[in-house]
């Protein structure tokens, strides 16, 4: 079992082996999440070709080499070459770097979750590599549950919790205010931009002078 946590690398160096469709997809995740992007391989898909025309990702074009490697704070091995891939993940782990080869959790120190995300809200879902697909049919589902007003109550949420903090409250107290928001429909307010309920829900749970989050 894997320990899940979430990887700040907005600024930090990040290099992909491969640029197919599947590495495509894995530069278009580091990027919305900030990272530093350098792609290694000998030909490119085109999506690839155009992030490196307008400067957004380094190219290296050429065969996998080590020292592309090196400085990199996560790399990921996408390529169709299960020889190549294994000696990845040996450099990286030699180099002191996490990496993700696609589909090979065992040749892996990090897996990646399928995720639905809205905003600053995200669910995961994992089955530690036993079955992608079944991950990925779970984040089609559970997209249709969460739908982009999780986005604005995260927003609401966290402006809330900073006042919270503000004034002293404790973690408990904290959680317990949340989740009387949470159980008083915050989200389904939001979901109807009803902001005069808002506010009266905020003021009954959590005091007349707490200020409402404008939605």
């Amino acid at each position: 079992m894997s320990y899940p946590v979430n990887l700040t690398v907005k600024g930090r160096p990040a290099v992909v082996v491969g640029a197919g469709n599947v590495a495509s997809r894995k530069v278009r995740d580091l990027l919305e999440a900030g990272a530093d992007v350098t792609v290694m391989a000998p030909s490119v898909c085109a999506e690839i070709a155009e992030l490196a025309g307008a400067g957004r990702i380094l190219l290296l074009r050429g065969p996998y080499s080590t020292e592309g490697l090196r400085g990199a704070f996560l790399a990921i091995a996408a390529t169709d070459d299960e020889e190549l891939n294994a000696r990845i993940s040996r450099d990286a782990q030699a180099l002191g770097i996490l990496i993700n080869v696609v589909d090979r959790p065992a040749l892996c120190t990090f897996t990646l979750p399928a995720v639905v995300r809205r905003g600053d809200f995200a669910v995961t879902i994992s089955t530690e590599g036993q079955s992608p697909a079944l991950a990925s049919i779970m984040r089609e589902e559970l997209s249709g549950v969460f739908g982009p007003e999780w986005a604005k109550a995260a927003q609401a949420f966290g402006e809330i919790r900073r006042e919270m903090m503000a004034r002293g409250w404790t973690s408990e107290a904290i959680r317990e205010a949340s989740r009387r928001l949470y159980d008083g429909g915050i989200v389904e307010m939001i979901r109807a931009s009803d902001q005069a309920a808002l506010a009266a829900l905020v003021h009954t749970a959590l005091g007349t002078d707490f200020p409402a989050p404008e939605i």
